[in-house]
Parts: structure tokens; C-alpha cells; sequence
């Protein structure tokens, strides 16, 4: 049996971006139905030494587009750090789901070996692209993705388990 770097990553990012994505619509109804300042939540942090809501949103896109990119052999888009608002969260969702939406399928496919470097002097680490995938980028996704819905969770949305895993 083979495996399927492309599956293994794209649909992957792709599901829970989509839920994140979902997850923003219903809290934008609900700063909007409370009567909240927005930026209450966007800022609100689990634990002082944690990020805020904005970066957990920022972060879980930054890993969906830099592993698709990388293991597509494509550089990796640059993003400005400037969502001061939901719906700009909202937008950023949406552009890394164009920008994986536009990676070729055959190019990840057989990156399993591709090498992959992040970071640069003392934070450079270096990678096979499996282990690059399964043992670094999606658990860095899937922590931020987490934590964001967390911080919406404890903030009183109403969302749950299905909100967070969505549909495949």
C-alpha cells in the first residue's frame, strides 16, 4: 500500500481551514448578538505566555501554506501579519485555501524524500518531506488550530467537535 503525501496534507488543511473558516462566521455573529468588542476576542489569550486568538489564526495558516509549498518544491507565500478583524482573519483562511487550492497534486506527491529546511540560523531544521509533514507541520497546524478554537470555546461560542473537524 502506498502512501499519499498529496492526501496526506492538502485535503487535510484544507478540512480544517474550511472548519476555522466556519467557526470566524459564527463568532462574528456572536461578538455581533453580545454586543462584545471584538477585539476582546481577537486578543484574548488562554494563559498569559500563550498568543493571542489573532496569531493561533495566523500561525495555522502559515503551516497549511509553508508545508503545501514546501512539499510542492514552490516557495513559500509571504503574509502579512496585519488582521486587526475578523473578517480579515476570514480573508487570510481563504487566500491559503487559493494558494493550496493552485499547488499540483503530482508535484507533492513523491516529496516523501524531498528535502525540506525552515527557519534560518540557530531555528534552521532539516527534513525528509514525510517527516517533515506527519512529525512537524501538521502537528504545529493542528496545535494552533486547536488552541484558536479553544479560545472561541471558552469565550462562550457554541461550537463543538463537529464544528471543529467539519466535513471530508
Amino acid at each position: 500500500m502506498s502512501f499519499s503525501m498529496y492526501s496526506a496534507s492538502i485535503p487535510v488543511f484544507k478540512q480544517i481551514l474550511n472548519s476555522l473558516h466556519a467557526i470566524l462566521v459564527k463568532a462574528e455573529a456572536h461578538v455581533e448578538d453580545k454586543k462584545l468588542d471584538p477585539n476582546a476576542l481577537l486578543q484574548f489569550r488562554l494563559f498569559p505566555d500563550m498568543l493571542p486568538f489573532t496569531r493561533q489564526i495566523q500561525i495555522a495558516a502559515d503551516f497549511a501554506k509553508g508545508a503545501g509549498a514546501r512539499l510542492a518544491g514552490q516557495d513559500v507565500p509571504a503574509y502579512e501579519d496585519t488582521e486587526k478583524t475578523i473578517a480579515e482573519l476570514k480573508l487570510r483562511i481563504t487566500r491559503t485555501l487559493t494558494f493550496l487550492d493552485s499547488l499540483p497534486q503530482d508535484a507533492i506527491e513523491g516529496s516523501e524524500e524531498r528535502a525540506i529546511t525552515t527557519g534560518s540560523g540557530e531555528k534552521t531544521k532539516h527534513f525528509v518531506g514525510q517527516t517533515y509533514l506527519l512529525h512537524y507541520a501538521l502537528p504545529h497546524f493542528f496545535f494552533h488550530a486547536t488552541t484558536a478554537y479553544d479560545i472561541l470555546r471558552h469565550n462562550g461560542l457554541d461550537i463543538g467537535k463537529k464544528d471543529f473537524i467539519g466535513s471530508y
